[in-house]
Parts: structure tokens; sequence; C-alpha cells
């Protein structure tokens, strides 16, 4: 026990012995700074020292940017980026489909390569058709002044009438001679029109252009894409005046007669017209005459 107290109170005196710590000109020897010390102030200050460094550099981490520099934190600049690069990313993934299906279209009406199926006039209609036994056709008297009030606004409004026969609202696409008509058998799904070099080709109708290039067989090619689900196809061309993404109005210039492409004996048009993806004869919709 003795043993004990004693080795206790040597710790003691170690710990409170004072020490005296003074820093001195080097030349002179003249006591600049001094400072009493023993050993337990100068662990309990080391201690706290600590305390605060570890507390500072963990508010530092928590609620400063400096933490993004540390190896294992994440930046939340780059998580933000990479949401908004996901997102782009699957808004192009469905704009490339789109465009994807676009292209097979377009290359679809390059190649020809389609269903021969059977079509006429007749059947482009058949869905607006009504059988007339289930209609009650009697116009009564309101129907008849109403009639009347409807075609005396309308007798000069051309272009806000609900017809259906589409081929008179449609321009021809240049003043020729017709060659050579639509034939599914040989697979011209076209007509020809015969015109001088460089005479204008012109839009059928309001439309953007789907597809404007040079192509081996068919020389320059233009596509145009309609309302009504129609498309229609100028080949052969001598030049182009419009490219891919245009704006096109009906009657405006896109194009002037030529003789390229592989597939040709001399300057005309090749003209297609296409709807719902399938070819279908322009007399139908166009007055060549």
């Amino acid at each position: 026990m003795a043993k004990d107290k004693k080795k206790r109170k040597e710790i003691r005196r170690k710990l409170l012995h004072k020490y005296r710590l003074v820093i001195l000109n080097e030349s002179t020897f003249e006591e600049k700074i001094s400072f009493k010390l023993n050993r337990l102030n100068v662990f309990v200050t080391g201690t706290l020292f600590i305390i605060v460094l570890i507390g500072v550099t963990t508010l530092i981490i928590a609620f400063t940017p400096l933490r993004e520099y540390i190896p294992g934190y994440s930046s939340t600049k780059l998580k933000r980026q990479a949401t908004e690069l996901t997102y782009k990313t699957d808004s192009l993934v469905t704009v490339l489909n789109y465009t994807n299906k676009y292209l097979d279209n377009v290359r679809m009406v390059l190649r020809g390569d389609i269903e021969n199926n059977q079509q006429n006039r007749d059947s482009l209609f058949e869905e607006y058709k009504l059988d007339p036994s289930t209609v009650d056709l009697s116009p009564i008297r309101e129907d008849l002044l109403l009639r009347e009030e409807v075609e005396l606004e309308d007798k000069y409004n051309l272009f806000e009438r609900n017809i259906e026969n589409m081929a008179t609202l449609l321009f021809s696409p240049v003043d020729g001679t017709l060659s050579q008509g639509f034939d599914q058998k040989t697979k011209h799904y076209a007509v020809d029109l015969v015109a001088p070099k460089d005479t204008p080709v012109k839009a059928i109708a309001d439309g953007t252009v789907l597809f404007a290039e040079w192509t081996a067989e068919t020389g320059y090619v233009m596509i145009v894409e309609h309302q009504d689900a129609l498309t229609s196809v100028y080949k052969h061309n001598g030049s182009l005046s419009k490219a891919q993404g245009d704006m096109v109005k009906a009657g405006e210039v896109i194009a002037a007669i030529g003789n390229t492409g592989e597939l040709t004996t001399g300057p005309h048009l090749h003209f297609e017209l296409w709807r719902r993806g399938k070819p279908v004869d322009p007399q139908n919709y166009i007055d060549f005459d």
C-alpha cells in the first residue's frame, strides 16, 4: 500500500511539476518569451486543440463544397448533371426512334419495296361512305334555309371547305405532258411528266421536306410530307431548291426539271404520291391535263 501511494504521489508530482519554456535571442541570449508549464497543462491543452481541430474539420466537410475534394465524397453538382443527362438520353432515344421510322419510310419510297395491294380511287374514300338506306335524307324547312346560308357564306371561300375529294386541293407539280401513268403491275408507282429542262417543279401542297439528296438511280430526289397522311416524291430533278427540314408552301418552286440518275431517258419528272405509307395514283388527286 505504501508503495502504491508513493507511486501515485510521484505521478502527481511529475504531472504538476512546473517547467519553464523560454525563447531566447541566439546572439544576445536575451529572453523574449517565457511560459510556465506542467505536463498536465500540456496534455489538457493538446487534447482540447485536437478536439477543436476535429470539430472544425467535420463542419467544413459537412457544410462546405470542400468536401468534394475529399476522395469518397460525390459532388452534388455532378449528381444533378448526371440526372439531367439521364433525362436527355431518354429524350434522345425517343427522338432517334421517331427519326428511324421516318428514314424507314423514306427508304421504302426510294426502293419501291412495298406490298402490291390492289387499290382504286373509290377504296381511298371507303371509310367516309355511308349507306343511304340507313339515313333519312328528307330535308326540313330549317335545314334548307341553313344550307342556303352556308352556301352563300362559302361561295368565295376556297380554302376552308370540307372537300372529301383532295384532288381539287393539290397543285400540279409541273406544267408538262403525261408520258406514262401509274401501273402497279409493272411497279411503276408514279406518273412521268415530260417538260423542258429547268422547268420549275412546284410543291403540290404545304408540307415539310423529309429528304433532299442525290441518289445514283434517280438523281436529285425530294420527298415532301403533307397533311392527310400524304407524301409526295419528285425524282430525276436537275437541281433542288429546298433542303431537308425546310417548310414549303403549295405551288412554291422546290426543284427544276432535269435528266439525272441512271433510270432516266430524258428530261422529265417522275412523280409519286403516297398515302398512309402506300402508293396511290396521282391522277386520282391531281388534274395533269
